[in-house]
């Protein structure tokens, strides 16, 4: 990492003025005030959830505008991937879709100072949308259990009796399902078979969720953009990925109570706003356990929450001087709202913003 000059405050550091204000006629000799200039340079490095890519575009755009020297990369890798680049020191951040496991605290983090734990805290909030391609079925109603069948192996048929009796209108045909996953570990994957555990527990008969698909059955597909991509060139596909990439393909209704309802980053937003904070976890670790069994129409129970995840102290000089005003930007209401415009995700509400910025400030 190549770091030249710091000590800027955030205000002054992330979204620099871009204007001077013009003065009236006064002295012809009068200059207008000059516009502030960002003195922050540097790089840095940050892998992982996929879902994040269209949000980490929209802020590295911005950031980089106003800090001219300095550059930042995301790879998204996926959600594990990022993880175990970010303990392996091979990048500055990580996000991902799910909070970092126990065991993984246990580890040394080679980013961070000797001896010091890495933070994490939500920066996106997303719905997690259930896509398919089947011709002549544009309007598709599903339930928990239904789609813990089809992603497990159970239903292989679009005209299964199942799937019938909750399209009783639609021409379904008799055609083989494909049903994609994730090939690769994801929090996305986590969080929609979190989603099924808790809610078709029956039909999604695991241990517990975790980043690999847990199933040796339909398709495997590399990364949210191959997922989507497998269901968009297929024949009778399904999947699931971030709503944000959903693009043209259909997208199914999800039975919440007793309706189906489409997503939306306000009922995704909803439903996170009702966790609670996961037990064992230090006072910089945001980690949040979502109830997904919620009755209520107004709440989308298939959401991901995404989480930047960086070193309290770092073991480089200079890293934090970098990170703290980007990660800053992302949490703040511009921030929040550049990633809605771009990628659709919902807002951070305020309390849940104040505290992980708090957090933020704190690094070194």
């Amino acid at each position: 990492m190549n770091i030249t000059r710091f000590g800027r405050p955030m205000a002054a550091i992330a979204m620099a003025a871009t204007a001077a204000l013009a003065l009236a006629s006064c002295a012809a000799n009068e200059e207008a005030a000059p516009a502030e200039v960002s003195t922050l340079a540097g790089s840095l490095v940050g892998a992982g959830a996929s879902s994040q890519g269209s949000a980490q575009e929209a802020w590295i755009a911005a950031f980089q505008t106003a800090n001219p020297d300095v550059t930042i990369t995301y790879d998204p890798s996926g959600s594990g991937a990022g993880r175990e680049t970010f303990i392996a020191g091979g990048s500055n951040f990580a996000g991902s879709d799910s909070y970092l496991k126990d065991e993984e605290l246990a580890l040394p983090f080679a980013a961070c100072a000797a001896g010091t734990l890495p933070f994490e805290v939500p920066a996106y909030i997303s719905p997690i949308a259930v896509i398919y391609n089947v011709d002549g079925v544009t309007d598709l109603n599903l339930d928990a259990s239904t789609i813990a069948k089809i992603f497990s192996g159970a239903i292989t048929n679009w005209n299964d009796a199942a799937i019938v009796a909750l399209n009783p209108k639609a021409k379904l045909p008799d055609l083989a399902i494909t049903a994609v996953h994730r090939s690769d570990d994801s929090g996305t994957t986590k969080n929609f078979s979190d989603y099924l555990f808790q809610t078709a527990k029956a039909d999604w008969a695991i241990e517990k969720p975790a980043d690999p698909f847990p199933f040796q059955t339909g398709e495997g597909a590399q990364g949210t953009s191959g997922v989507v991509d497998a269901v968009k060139n297929g024949t009778g596909t399904i999947g699931y990925a971030d709503a944000s990439k959903a693009g043209k393909l259909s997208v199914a209704n999800i039975k919440v109570g007793d309706k189906f309802i489409k997503y939306t980053p306000e009922a995704a937003a909803a439903v996170v706003a009702n966790g609670a904070a996961v037990d064992g976890r230090d006072a910089s670790d945001m980690a949040i356990k979502i109830d997904r069994t919620t009755t209520n129409p107004a709440e989308y129970p298939i959401v991901l929450v995404s989480y930047l995840i960086g070193c309290n102290e770092y073991a480089e000089a200079g890293v934090a001087d970098l990170v703290k005003p980007y990660f800053e930007y992302i949490l703040s209401e511009q921030g929040q709202a550049d990633a809605a415009a771009a990628a659709g995700s919902a807002p951070l509400d305020a309390a849940t913003a104040k505290k992980a910025s708090a957090i933020v400030s704190a690094i070194k």
